[in-house]
């Protein structure tokens, strides 16, 4: 490839990446995963229960879905809020904070060992019923626009196409100086390099690609910097305590105001970058419907709440 076009094809996906489509490249995909480790417990959907989202879905004709960390639990990674499941039900441990990770050499060092340790299983995990559901409403028409919590890639993996990922991706990686870009897998190759001889057993499984490792084990941890600039690497997530961009932002109502009806799948909306979209829908009169084992944040605002797992409920739902 010549360098025009290889810069033009760069220069795109940025563009893309800004605003949160999927990125141009593309992930194989393989059976449906599902595992139940990390999915709390849950009845299956009564036969009215099914009945009564088919119709909500029916009635729509520019759905528009918002996702969270419930969505991939059946794929086998943990989130951070579930009832008896979670990482904040299971340890003290909590997420790193933006601002801890831009300041501290060492909170860098932690981060880093921790993904390099966990990214081979994080990496290997699939998308699961719900993931191709979504994906098979979308190329029948019936999906307007998708937007997920979710960093873990597995909408992309399952094809998704009109799909914002709103706290970005583990899979890519960025400098914070000059904004260079890589993918994930390429920098887990500049840590095998700079560790050759760094081993450490994983002491427990926490979400995002993160694991549990001691002080003792990551002191030694060697991390690349930036090769174009020297400064240092993030991934292209929005971490706690940061914001999301606000073209990012904008662009998603923007594809709200195009809808007609919210579908809400494994979330508890806790988190306000997403639990605003679901304020906008009702300031614009839009029906809501919610799938979510639990109680969510908007609960009140939804015409339709069912306790249920996505990945038993929404391939039942038939497009016509």
């Amino acid at each position: 490839m010549n360098t025009g076009v290889a810069n033009t094809l760069k220069a795109i996906e940025g563009c893309r990446v800004l605003l949160g489509l999927q990125p141009l490249y593309s992930y194989s995909t393989a059976k449906p995963a599902q595992t139940l480790t990390f999915v709390p417990a849950s009845p299956p959907p009564e036969p009215l229960e099914v009945k009564k989202l088919q119709d909500f879905i029916f009635s729509s004709q520019r759905l528009f879905v918002i996702t969270g960390a419930g969505i991939s639990t059946e794929s086998g990674i943990p989130d951070y809020r579930s009832e008896g499941v979670g990482l904040y039900a299971r340890t003290d441990r909590r997420p790193i904070q933006h601002a801890e990770f831009l300041r501290s050499s060492r909170a860098r060092q932690r981060y880093w060992a921790r993904n390099f340790a966990g990214w081979p299983q994080f990496s290997s995990y699939q998308p699961n019923a719900a993931h191709l559901a979504l994906r098979k409403w979308e190329m029948l028409g019936k999906l307007h626009w998708l937007v997920t919590q979710n960093v873990d890639a597995l909408h992309v993996k399952a094809g998704s196409q009109r799909l914002t990922e709103l706290h970005g991706s583990i899979h890519r990686v960025l400098c914070l100086s000059c904004g260079e870009q890589m993918p994930r897998a390429e920098l887990q190759e500049l840590f095998e390099a700079l560790n050759p001889t760094w081993r450490a057993e994983a002491h427990g499984e926490a979400p995002d690609g993160d694991v549990f490792l001691t002080e003792e084990q990551v002191q030694n941890f060697h991390v690349p910097s930036c090769n174009k600039c020297g400064g240092h690497l993030k991934p292209d997530v929005t971490f706690f305590g940061d914001i999301v961009n606000k073209e990012k932002v904008d662009f998603v109502f923007q594809r709200l105001a195009e809808s007609d009806s919210v579908l809400v799948a494994g979330s508890s909306l806790q988190v306000y970058s997403a639990y605003k979209f679901a304020l906008a829908a009702q300031d614009r009169k839009l029906p809501i419907a919610i799938v979510n084992i639990g109680p969510t944040r908007s609960d009140h605002l939804a015409v339709l709440k069912l306790n249920s797992r996505c990945g038993e409920l929404l391939p039942r739902i038939v497009i016509q």
